[in-house]
């Protein structure tokens, strides 16, 4: 693959990020809070954010643990269910963008305008004590739905908080959950660390923060300080009918110990591991059309990182570190599907090697109040081997940082309300047409509101 395919796969790759981005699907639902008659700020920090109780009854699959977990005890008139959506007002802007019109060939882009975020449709719940659900059709912005959550989950199996099993799509169990998102913005709404692939490698299948195909082992003490879970996923990004990474698994591992220091509150640090294999080619018929389902080929890949969630009174910080490794298939472009195939005859190019990189991620939230959190966040990645020993030892590396706040009017049983405001930069190396650092910008005033 050449460096301008390079570049402009990576380009497509950062657009449909910074796109996608702005769909945000974080799993907080008031139908929880009226269930049991709670306010949002019991089990949020910031919505939707879980605080220490809120990450313990998710542990416990929506439930208290008492009379009132069943829904036969509810009110026939209750239903979980929970809209949220984000009128907002935004500016983006791209400062070198091929264009016809400018002397150079490229030029700086910027736009404004008022706008949504997609919606998202929260069901979840108990079916009865010790059988929860979760259910979330979630549209872009054009409303056009996907199923971003469909899964079940059989909790206190024997009676033990160990023995807690969960089928479907769901999100992969991190301490730092990318579905609980606080910034919104269209370079924000995703964790790069979490979504990062190397400038023309192919292997979209390492996404971490994407809702995933699989079946979920986890388990927590009682008091949830102490937790690990194990998953076996289809290698296929979360996408539905096997149409990416059929007859391919993966797997992730969390395990987390959470301890009490004193005034500061509860810390909590863990390590994870996804581990798999993925196609990097697909049988073809009648001279090269691709045959549905017929991944084959695989190769593997993995990731693995560290997490903490640390607190300083009034103030706290989430930390990620990840290392990634593809394999040189991966690097050269071959995974994500048609046309790419490494099919018989087929060779790397010469000096392809294994790309590996590591993501750093460092979020900080300050609780001026239960009404107001701001937030900063930054996130570094950084190629430690290019998958070609031609290309810039800097290709790719990404730089990403966002400052913001939310205020609370109210948090009720009933509903939440959030005025928003953020603005967010991230800079890419060689991503530009001109073969330099591609630099985008972006501000956020919106109101964010479920009920």
């Amino acid at each position: 693959m050449t460096s301008a395919r390079k570049r402009l796969a990576g380009g497509l790759l950062l657009a449909s990020i910074f796109f996608f981005g702005s769909v945000n699907d974080a799993q907080a639902i008031p139908a929880f809070a009226r269930k049991y008659g709670l306010r949002c700020s019991a089990c949020h920090e910031a919505w939707p954010m879980l605080n220490y109780f809120g990450q313990k009854f998710k542990d416990n699959g929506y439930q208290l643990m008492n009379d009132r977990d069943s829904p036969i005890w509810q009110n026939p008139s209750y239903w979980p269910a929970t809209f949220r959506i984000t009128p907002q007002w935004h500016r983006d802007s791209s400062d070198k963008v091929a264009v016809d019109q400018a002397a150079a060939g490229q030029r700086q882009i910027t736009s404004t305008g008022f706008d949504l975020s997609g919606l998202d449709f929260h069901t979840g719940g108990t079916l009865e004590k010790n059988i929860s659900f979760y259910v979330l059709p979630s549209s872009n912005p054009s409303g056009s739905f996907h199923f971003e959550t469909v899964m079940g989950r059989l909790d206190n199996l024997f009676g033990s908080p160990w023995l807690n099993l969960k089928f479907g799509k769901f999100e992969l169990d991190n301490l730092v959950s990318e579905k609980r998102i606080l910034t919104l913005t269209s370079i924000s709404g995703v964790y790069e660390t979490y979504h990062f692939i190397p400038v023309g490698d192919g292997n979209i299948f390492g996404r971490i923060g994407d809702t995933q195909l699989g079946v979920e082992w986890m388990g927590h003490s009682l008091n949830d300080r102490t937790r690990v879970s194990a998953a076996l996923l289809s290698s296929n990004d979360g996408n539905v009918m096997l149409s990416n990474g059929a007859n391919s698994y993966s797997g992730f591992f969390a395990a987390s110990q959470a301890f009490d220091a004193g005034k500061l509150g509860v810390q909590r640090i863990g390590a994870y591991a996804m581990i798999g294999q993925a196609p990097t080619t697909y049988f073809t018929q009648g001279g090269g059309v691709t045959v549905l389902n017929g991944a084959i080929g695989n190769k593997s890949f993995h990731r693995e990182g560290f997490v903490g969630l640390f607190y300083l009174g009034k103030l706290d910080f989430q930390v990620v570190t990840q290392h990634g490794w593809d394999n040189a298939w991966f690097g050269a472009g071959y995974g994500q599907g048609p046309p790419f195939n490494n099919g018989p005859g087929v060779t790397l190019p010469p000096g392809s090697r294994a790309p590996t990189w590591n993501g750093y991620l460092v979020e900080t939230h300050y609780v001026y109040s239960p009404q107001l959190i701001f937030i900063q966040r930054s996130e570094w990645e950084r190629m430690s081997r290019q998958a070609l020993p031609t290309n810039p030892s800097n290709l790719g590396n990404i730089d990403m940082y966002t400052f913001g706040y939310r205020y609370y009017p109210i948090m009720t049983s009933r509903a939440g309300f959030a005025w928003h405001n953020e603005y967010s930069w991230v800079r890419q190396q060689g991503m530009a047409p001109d073969g330099f650092a591609l630099t985008n910008s972006s501000l956020l005033l919106g109101f964010d509101f479920d009920f």
